[in-house]
């Protein structure tokens, strides 16, 4: 374990997340149950059911199936998508999940080729997605997009590219892991936002905090389908309820706690914008997770940080990443935790920063 990280976890407040994961997590979940409720079964029973169903009304769906990882969702979604229509190549954003994350599985399981999306460190835009070939079968978005700090196009600009996608025999599918966090932003329900997009996976280890598992949605036929294919690829275990009894249990609790979050990811990034050597991206959050840039190399910064952590008892970050000679960021995904700081302790961590970067 790293010095930074070592020193982030013996902090008594941390600025992001919902606090440690571990088997509380677990336990919280199924103090609510029905201690006699019945497992699921390979996919079937009144657990997995009610869920599914549930969260296909939220979305706006016809219908919905569990998963047990979002990877295994989105490529399965894909798939479908190609056989439809009898191409393999689909497009997103160069930093897509898919694409830098995922081991070539979409590629290596599927033999679907990737069509990447404008450049790396910008949105997609209408502009781009018109220039798609005919022979791309399907369009992934993600909103908000991760890898460059979380950002969202203008709700107009999903709807005209779903428009155009719709015009055009392309399908839309939306990569919604943080959807539940950009809802107070576009201040527009997850039935909204989902009806532009014929498949949508959603993600309950996010933002929401429950142990694992994802739920994609769409028309009967298509999770039809992604039900075969679940199986195909092992995702149909005999019983998923532990992850399902947790998703539904922190879905509850936290989608709700949405707006809260973002408004305090806005707070959280002006202080982190009036340090002379750091920046946010966006410079104001769009949702609950934002970037942070600092002009100093790694290896400067984290002594300042663990400095700072044993001084105020506050830890704002357990990891640094190096994105040059002399500079480094990371991710800040706010949940319950930031809410137990106490302002003034708030307040007294970036005026140690501001005092160190000037040094």
């Amino acid at each position: 374990m790293s010095t930074l990280l070592n020193s982030f976890h013996e902090t008594k407040y941390q600025l992001t997340g919902h606090g440690k994961r571990d088997i509380q997590t677990l336990l919280k979940a199924f103090q609510t149950i029905d201690p006699k409720l019945e497992s699921d079964k390979y996919g079937q029973g009144k657990v997995i059911e009610e869920f599914q169903n549930k969260l296909s009304t939220y979305l706006g769906k016809e219908s919905a199936v569990f998963f047990p990882s979002g990877t295994m969702a989105q490529q399965i979604a894909l798939r479908i998508w190609c056989d439809q229509k009898g191409e393999k190549t689909v497009a997103y954003h160069p930093l897509c999940h898919l694409e830098i994350h995922e081991e070539e599985g979409l590629k290596e399981l599927h033999h679907i080729h990737s069509l990447l999306l404008a450049d790396k460190d910008r949105l997609i835009e209408l502009e781009d997605v018109m220039t798609l070939p005919d022979h791309v079968a399907c369009l992934l978005l993600e909103l908000p997009q991760r890898e460059i700090g979380g950002q969202l196009p203008p709700y107009e600009t999903i709807e005209a590219i779903s428009s155009y996608c719709r015009k055009k025999g392309i399908k839309l599918h939306l990569d919604g892991a943080r959807l539940f966090e950009i809802l107070p932003f576009y201040r527009r329900t997850a039935e909204e936002i989902c009806r532009l997009f014929d498949s949508v996976y959603v993600s309950f280890y996010k933002g929401l905090g429950g142990i694992a598992g994802a739920v994609l949605a769409g028309d009967h036929s298509f999770i039809e389908k992604s039900k075969v294919w679940k199986r195909r690829h092992g995702g149909d275990l005999i019983s998923l309820y532990p992850y399902i009894i947790s998703s539904d249990y922190y879905f509850e609790k936290r989608k709700d706690r949405m707006e809260q979050y973002y408004q305090d990811a806005v707070e959280l990034a002006e202080l982190y914008n009036q340090c002379s050597a750091a920046a946010t991206i966006p410079v104001i959050p769009v949702s609950n997770m934002f970037h942070v840039h600092f002009q100093l190399s790694k290896k400067q910064l984290e002594p300042i940080l663990t400095e700072i952590y044993r001084e105020t008892g506050v830890g704002l970050t357990g990891y640094l990443a190096e994105t040059g000679e002399h500079s480094c960021s990371y991710e800040v995904s706010i949940g319950d935790q930031y809410g137990k700081v106490p302002k003034e302790k708030l307040k007294w961590v970036f005026q140690l920063i501001n005092e160190n970067l000037h040094q």
